[in-house]
C-alpha cells in the first residue's frame, strides 16, 4: 500500500475524530508529510494534552471499526463556499477561493464531509496501524500574523510491527535530543527573554566542545593550503545589490541604516571573499585561491521553525571559497570530496550524497548552469560515488552536492556542501592572467565540509547522545575524592595531568563515592578517578571508564598514555 495514500487517509479520520468529539473544532489542512502525518485544528477554549490524544485515538479506533467508505463528490466553488459557510469552515473557505479550478472535491468518510483532492483508500478498514504522537502550535498558512492552531502530528503503517520500530525509534530520538541534552549536560542554552530566540550562548562545556571541532578544523584546512580570512559582519546593501542577494533573499536578510545608508548582517560570508580576491591581481600560478573562515552569518526564520541547534537565527559555518581555472575545476572538486568524506569519518558519521540542481528563482545563463551541474556530476561519478538527483534543490547561483549525515539511528542531517558557481565571477567581473595574458574568468567553488557549526553539534550530541568519544570530550576524566582529606591529592593530580592537556574536573562535594560516581556517568564523563587513602598511599589511580566500568589501578604514567593513544586515535 502507498504509505503517503494511506497517511493522508489517516489524517481524514483523525478530522472525523476531533469533530464528533469537539464539534465547535475548524478544520484547516491535514497533510502526509515524510514520516506520518499532521492535521491543524481551530478548537475555541481547548487546549489539547496528551489524555485527549488518547481519547482522540479511541474515537479514530471506532471510526476505522466502522470501515467507513471514502466517497468523493464534486461541487462548484460557489456551492463548496456557500457549503462550507454553513458549517462555519472559515479555513476552508479561504483554501477554496484559492483554488483555480472551477470545480472542487470532497471525500465523506463517516459524518465527516473534507475538502480534499484525494487519492485515499478505499475504506477506514484499510487502517491497521497508527499512532497520535503529539501536539504543537502552528500559525495558519505559517504566518505569524495569523491566528495559531493545534496541529496533531500522527504516523500510520502498514502493519503495526513496522510501527511499533518507528516507535522505538522515536523513543531512542527522544533520549538523544540535543535540547535535552544540552541542559542536562549543561553545554548551551538557545534562548534568554531578554535576548531574544534563536540565539545560541555556549556554557563552559559546549564552548569547549565547539572550541575543539573548530580547532581540528582550522588544523585540517592548513594542512591543504587554506588561507584564513576574516570579514566585517555588515556591508553596505550595494554589495547585496551585486551578489543578488537582495533580491533573491531579501525575506531571510536583516537591514539597518548607518549614516543614512542602508546596510545588511550578513547572511552569507562569498560577497566577502570575493572583496579580498578582488583587491589584488592574480595570475594563473596562483591559482587555486583557497580562502578559508570560520565565518558566522544571520538569517531570519519565523519563530515557528526555529528548533535546538539545528534552525538558528545566527550560526557559523566553516566556509571557504576556491578560486580556480576552469581547467582545475575537476581536480578541485575531487579534493574537496575527500577533505569532506573524511571528516564525516572522524566524527564518525556515515553520509549520503545529493546532486541538487538549477531551482525555479535563479541568476545566470543556462549554459553555465548546465556547466556547473556537469562538473559536480563527473566528479562524483569518477570517485564512484552513489548519489540522488534532488531536482530544484540548489542555490540560486549554482549546483551542488548536498552531503547528508546520517547518525547512530540512521537518520539523516545536512552536512557537507559543495558548489560550483559561474556567476557570481561575472556579476563581480572577477579575472586572473591566463598563460597567455590575457584576462580570463575564474569559477568559484563554494564549499563546507562540516555545514553550519550549530548544526553540527546539534547532530554530533543526538548521534553520540552526549557520550562523546574521549577526543572530543569536553572533560576527559574527573577526580573523585572520597573524603575532604583527599582534596588536595586530587588537585595536584589534576594539576599533573592538566600540564599534559588532558581536560580534568575535581568533583569537592561531601556526597559520598557511589553518589559522585553515578553523577558522573550522567554527565556521561569518560573516565572517573577514584582517591582514597589507598591511592595516595600507593600513588596509584583506581580509574572507572564510563562504558566498562572499573578498569584497574594505573600509575599516573601509565594513566596519561592510556589516553594520549585513545585521543590520537580518535576512535
Amino acid at each position: 500500500m502507498d504509505l503517503e495514500i494511506l497517511r493522508h487517509s489517516t489524517s481524514h479520520i483523525l478530522a472525523a475524530a476531533v469533530k464528533a468529539l469537539y464539534p465547535e473544532a475548524r478544520l484547516a489542512i491535514g497533510p502526509a508529510i515524510s514520516e506520518g502525518f499532521y492535521y491543524d485544528f481551530d478548537i475555541p477554549d481547548i487546549t489539547l494534552s496528551n489524555e485527549d490524544l488518547n481519547k482522540i485515538e479511541d474515537k479514530m479506533r471506532e471510526i476505522i471499526k466502522e470501515g467507513y467508505p471514502f466517497e468523493k463528490s464534486e461541487m462548484t466553488k460557489d456551492e463548496a463556499i456557500r457549503f462550507l459557510e454553513n458549517r462555519g469552515e472559515k479555513y476552508k473557505i479561504e483554501l477554496v477561493k484559492n483554488i483555480p479550478d472551477e470545480k472542487v472535491s470532497f471525500y465523506k468518510t463517516g459524518d465527516l464531509i473534507d475538502l480534499c483532492r484525494g487519492p485515499h483508500i478505499s475504506s477506514s478498514k484499510e487502517i491497521k496501524a497508527f499512532k497520535l504522537l503529539h501536539t504543537a502550535g502552528a500559525y495558519w498558512k505559517g504566518i505569524e500574523t495569523n491566528p495559531m492552531l493545534q496541529r496533531i502530528y500522527g504516523t500510520a503503517f502498514d502493519n503495526k510491527k513496522d510501527l511499533d520500530e518507528y516507535l522505538q525509534k522515536l523513543a531512542e530520538a527522544e533520549k538523544r535530543d540535543h535540547r535535552k541534552l544540552g541542559r542536562e549536560l549543561d553545554l548551551f542554552n538557545i534562548y534568554h527573554e531578554e535576548a531574544g530566540a534563536g540565539l545560541v550562548y555556549y556554557h563552559p562545556k559546549g564552548a569547549r566542545l565547539r572550541f575543539l571541532v573548530e580547532d581540528f578544523l582550522r588544523r585540517e584546512h592548513l594542512k591543504r593550503g587554506y588561507e584564513f580570512v576574516v570579514i566585517p559582519h555588515i556591508a553596505k546593501i550595494n554589495l547585496w545589490d551585486t551578489s543578488g542577494h537582495s533580491g533573491y533573499y531579501r525575506e531571510n536578510m536583516y537591514f539597518m541604516e548607518i549614516d543614512k545608508q542602508e546596510y545588511v548582517l550578513k547572511p552569507m560570508n562569498c560577497p566577502g571573499h570575493i572583496l579580498i580576491y578582488k583587491s589584488k591581481l592574480h595570475s594563473y600560478r596562483d591559482m587555486p585561491v583557497r580562502f578559508f573562515e570560520l565565518g558566522t552569518v544571520y538569517r531570519y526564520e519565523r519563530s515557528g521553525v526555529l528548533h535546538g541547534l539545528l534552525r538558528v537565527r545566527g550560526f557559523t559555518q566553516d566556509d571557504a571559497h576556491i578560486f580556480t581555472t576552469p581547467e582545475k575545476l575537476g581536480e578541485e572538486i575531487l579534493d574537496v570530496i575527500d577533505f569532506a568524506f573524511q571528516m564525516l569519518k572522524t566524527f564518525g558519521f556515515d553520509y549520503e550524497v545529493f546532486l541538487s540542481t538549477r531551482p525555479d528563482k535563479y541568476v545566470g545563463s543556462d549554459e553555465n548552469w548546465e556547466h556547473a551541474t556537469e562538473a559536480l556530476k563527473a566528479a562524483l561519478e569518477k570517485k564512484g560515488v552513489k548519489y540522488e538527483i534532488d531536482p530544484g534543490a540548489g542555490v540560486f547561483y549554482g549546483p551542488k552536492i548536498d552531503v547528508k549525515m546520517k547518525d547512530a539511528i540512521g537518520r539523516l542531517w545536512q552536512g557537507p556542501t559543495i558548489q560550483v558557481d559561474f556567476n557570481l565571477p561575472e556579476r563581480f567581473d572577477l579575472n586572473y592572467i591566463a598563460e597567455d595574458g590575457t584576462k580570463k574568468r575564474p569559477v568559484m567553488i563554494h564549499r563546507v565540509v562540516l555545514g553550519s557549526v550549530e548544526r553540527f553539534l546539534g547532530a554530533l550530541i543526538e548521534n553520540y547522545a552526549g557520550a562523546f568519544p574521549l577526543w572530543i570530550a569536553p572533560v576527559q576524566a574527573i577526580l573523585l575524592p572520597i573524603a575532604d582529606r583527599h582534596l588536595e591529592y586530587a588537585n595536584k593530580l589534576k594539576k599533573e595531568l592538566e600540564e599534559k592537556e588532558l581536560r580534568v574536573q575535581i568533583d569537592s562535594g561531601r556526597e559520598k563515592i557511589g553518589h559522585k560516581i553515578r553523577e558522573a556517568q550522567l554527565q556521561k564523563i569518560p573516565y572517573m578517578i577514584i582517591v582514597g587513602d589507598k591511592e595516595i598511599e600507593s600513588q596509584k589511580l583506581a580509574v572507572r571508564s564510563r562504558k566498562e566500568g572499573d578498569i584497574g589501578a594505573f600509575s599516573v604514567g601509565e594513566f596519561i598514555n592510556k589516553l594520549g593513544q585513545e585521543i590520537d586515535s580518535r576512535s
